[in-house]
């Protein structure tokens, strides 16, 4: 079984860190901004059952936004990305939350994330105030940082708790295992 996740938000706000932090524990400082569209994937085994992740990266600048609509027509889940010392990129979660609900109506799984914890120094967006925008909208909402890990496993673990059993249905998944790339490989993280 195979679930489509699109990534979108604003140029800078870390959608590539987090997806590369997930599949391969790794974080470049230097990344390149993305050109279109880029994918990546994790496949992993629950009660039985292969799962895979197909991780969509949408380029966050406004002269790629005419292709994401053709991305989010057959997806499980929308990821919305934005970066907490941004307040422009946190403002900019309603043209991407308006561009879900035109292609996709409301039937379909969002989380809102704010990224780059590790700056919480410069932080521009509260905790509270993204925490209360995504519950407008009865999306997942964490805080992660792609730099340090910190609540990326998490993040993808509420993501799987809410994904369909199959594409065509609304049951839940069993719990999912996720294994954590990080120095701690071995040990196992669940989604229930």
């Amino acid at each position: 079984m195979k679930h489509k996740l699109v990534f979108l938000g604003e140029q800078g706000t870390g959608k590539t860190s987090i997806m590369t932090k997930f599949i391969y524990d790794s974080f470049d400082e230097d990344y390149q901004a993305t050109i279109g569209i880029d994918f990546l994937a994790k496949t992993f085994r629950t009660n039985g059952e292969i799962i895979k992740l197909q991780l969509w990266d949408t380029a966050g600048q406004e002269r790629f936004y005419s292709l994401i609509p053709s991305y989010l027509r057959d997806c499980s889940v929308a990821v919305i990305i934005y970066d907490i010392t941004n307040k422009e990129s946190f403002t900019k979660v309603d043209h991407w939350i308006d561009c879900i609900y035109n292609e996709r109506g409301k039937e379909i799984v969002i989380a809102i994330c704010g990224n780059k914890l590790d700056r919480e120094d410069q932080r521009k967006v509260s905790y509270d105030e993204g925490k209360e925008y995504a519950q407008k909208f009865n999306a997942i909402f964490f805080e992660t940082s792609a730099k340090t890990g910190e609540n990326i496993i998490t993040l993808f673990n509420e993501i799987c708790k809410k994904l369909p059993k199959d594409n065509n249905d609304n049951k839940l998944l069993s719990p999912v295992e996720i294994e954590s790339p990080s120095e701690n490989y071995g040990k196992k993280h669940f989604c229930r």
